[in-house]
């Protein structure tokens, strides 16, 4: 697949291979070992099924996603959705889900940058897996500091109460695919996942 980057930034671009989690998809230094689950994950299993990324947060990748989030280059996601977008087909496989759902930012978050990152990367990947996109009926009720700031203890704490599900007869029973940019402790979108299953979604898969 030919990357709507140049050479030089898409030859820096670390692809998450195996062995890795398949619960949180996090990967191993280890070459030798196959797919399994993390300590972490074995200790206390998150909310959601699944959760995947194309590349590690590093680097060029790291750059344009910053750029995306922070730097009001909203046209980055015109490049970035499609990796996403292409990833997503490869990595689900058998049950396609039926919503896509951008995690939802704040309102007043949303006013101050202008668009939510998050939506703009779901809307190519929904596309592509021809499933329907949600942005409405998961909310972020709550006002929170930004993650990038907090220990990975007190992000679980920052986001606790966060989202809410706006009418839960639309998610119940759906297989839903959450899409975020980047995961780095996946507090966001465990609180995501049990918000959506306590509402009474079935399978949570998660995107970043």
């Amino acid at each position: 697949t030919t990357l709507p980057f140049c050479a030089a930034c898409a030859s820096d671009f670390r692809p998450i291979t195996p062995p890795l989690c398949p619960i949180c998809g996090a990967p191993f230094e280890s070459t030798t070992q196959d797919n399994h689950p993390c300590g972490a994950c074995l200790t206390q299993r998150p909310r959601y099924d699944a959760a995947g990324a194309p590349y590690a947060y590093d680097g060029t990748l790291r750059e344009a996603v910053y750029g995306l989030k922070y730097g009001q280059k909203a046209f980055l996601a015109d490049a970035l959705g499609p990796l996403l977008a292409a990833f997503a087909k490869a990595w689900i496989k058998g049950e396609t889900p039926q919503l896509v759902m951008p995690v939802p930012l704040h309102p007043k978050r949303l006013r101050e940058r202008g668009f939510n990152q998050s939506l703009l990367l779901a809307q190519p990947v929904a596309k592509a897996l021809d499933a329907q996109i949600d942005f409405l009926s998961l909310r972020r009720s709550k006002h929170t500091l930004p993650q990038t700031r907090l220990t990975k203890d007190k992000r679980r704490k920052n986001i606790q109460g966060a989202f809410q599900v706006v009418v839960a007869s639309i998610v119940r029973q759906k297989s839903i695919l959450l899409v975020d940019d980047v995961a780095t402790t996946g507090s966001t979108l465990n609180e995501c996942a049990r918000v959506l299953k306590s509402a009474g979604a079935g399978r949570v898969y998660c995107l970043t």
